[in-house]
């Protein structure tokens, strides 16, 4: 017999449809994957002929395998026995609570998106905001740092653009790992930064199964060799001076450091300023603690008014950069050397004694952070007139009182940036910058600290405080 059966248009196209997919999912969709990972690895093979510090397998694994790695830990499947018992939530709860901790923290790291994308966007950005400058770096002792060991960047945190800087300087040692908070969990932000290579980090979470989760995480990274990126300060520095320590993700690292381990952990410190901090005075005017905060509607209604102004002046041709931003590379420290010194293991303290220990090394990572923060024009000249108590200056008083400055400071062991070798260039682009900004004011020759800006020349000049004994005083 023979005849014909009639199907609904819609039936045909969803099994057309599902054919489609099954094709894209069974052979297509393989085929490249292994295309593109094949390109991914041979680029990887050839960026690290150029690095210092070589990307580590540990960024190579995918990403689902890092989760579940992390997710069956015996120390996160420790701390999960311990919050049931403590809670009374079931352990199914808990375990998937834990996976979306590690789904979180656990990056995706790309290295094309890291060196061919975010790489050439970094440059164009800093460069087009600042005229970036290396001051130093001990390139001796970082030559010496033993092949595998694991490196962090340890630095004070000026702005949001330290992350963009830093990694655009640091481009030709090694990808750097940073741990992001809670601002770039935005989408698609969120993309990008795990692309790059970063971290989530929830600042004063109280969960103990979180921290438990995390610190799991950045000891199998220090572990696996991966370079990161850390501020100790925990956030921005309100008022221009190194904030007290926050040592948490510090404490990870060290408390399972083995000195007599294949692999040294290497701690660099970094020290970074600017001419010119792009959220100056949302900084030093925030709310204090227990004032109300500004609103979204408000936060972007000053980043867009920012964003106007400057367009305007660049229409206008009269927008300058933002000055210069500098950072120093000093001397790396390295935790076999620390451990054997003092006769110290992390790992065989008590909570009270390590936290005691670790305390004491952050205060040495925070000084030799200091002590590599660059003094640039603006701080310099922002501290004359804070010194000048409201006096009026002329150009020479001005350039005097800088350049008796300049040899204090260098005296007091910091790199000072003089650009062009000219100490008067220095004194006028910063004193121009100043005027530029009303933070001074010029009236028949004389200069004079604005009123209402003093707190912001207070900013500039606490950024290079720490060298001079009586800035407490101010």
């Amino acid at each position: 017999m023979t005849g014909s059966l009639a199907l609904p248009l819609w039936i045909l196209a969803v099994v057309g449809a599902l054919a489609l997919w099954a094709a894209l999912d069974r052979i297509l969709m393989p085929s490249a994957r292994w295309f593109l990972r094949r390109r991914l690895n041979r680029m990887i093979e050839e960026v690290n002929t150029r690095l210092e510090l070589q990307i580590p397998p540990f960024l190579q694994t995918k990403r689902r395998v890092l989760i579940d790695q992390l997710s069956y830990d015996p120390h996160v499947m420790e701390a999960i026995d311990a919050e049931a018992k403590a809670t009374g939530i079931p352990r199914e709860v808990l375990s998937r609570q834990v996976e979306r901790y590690a789904r979180e923290i656990v990056p995706s790291f790309n290295a094309y998106a890291y060196f061919r994308i975010g790489y050439h966007v970094a440059r164009r950005a800093v460069e087009s905001l600042y005229r970036v400058r290396l001051g130093y770096a001990d390139d001796e002792a970082l030559a010496r740092i033993e092949p595998g060991a694991s490196v962090v960047f340890v630095m004070n945190h000026r702005s949001n653009m330290d992350y963009v800087i830093v990694a655009y300087m640091a481009a030709h040692r090694s990808a750097l790992s940073y741990a992001v908070g809670e601002w770039a969990r935005v989408w698609p932000l969120r993309m990008l930064v795990r692309s790059l290579g970063a971290y989530f980090v929830r600042r004063g979470s109280g969960s103990r199964l979180y921290r438990q989760v995390l610190a799991r995480y950045v000891q199998a990274a220090t572990a696996g060799g991966v370079v990161q990126a850390v501020y100790p300060e925990g956030g921005l520095s309100r008022d221009g001076r190194l904030r007290k320590p926050k040592l948490g993700l510090i404490n990870y690292m060290v408390s399972s450091f083995d000195p007599e381990g294949a692999r040294d952990l290497v701690f660099v410190p970094v020290g970074i300023n600017y001419d010119r901090v792009l959220e100056d005075r949302m900084l030093v005017r925030a709310p204090a603690p227990g004032e109300p905060r500004r609103s979204k509607a408000r936060v972007l209604a000053t980043a867009a008014g920012f964003v106007a102004h400057n367009v305007g002046l660049m229409i206008r041709r009269r927008w300058y950069r933002f000055g210069y931003a500098c950072v120093n590379f000093a001397t790396p420290i390295s935790m076999r050397d620390y451990a054997k010194a003092g006769g110290i293991d992390f790992r065989a303290l008590e909570d009270d004694a390590r936290h005691e220990a670790v305390e004491k090394l952050g205060g040495e990572l925070l000084t030799a952070i200091a002590a590599a923060i660059p003094v640039l024009p603006v701080s310099l000249v922002a501290t004359v007139f804070v010194d000048a108590r409201g006096d009026a200056l002329d150009l020479l008083e001005i350039k005097g009182r800088s350049q008796s400055l300049i040899d204090r400071l260098e005296r007091a062991g910091a790199y000072v940036h003089i650009p062009r070798a000219d100490r008067d260039y220095a004194v006028t682009v910063g004193l121009r910058m100043l005027t530029l900004r009303h933070f001074v004011t010029e009236a028949d020759g004389l200069y004079r600290a604005s009123e209402d800006e003093r707190d912001m020349l207070r900013y500039y000049a606490n950024a290079i405080g720490h060298f001079l004994p009586d800035a407490d005083a101010r």
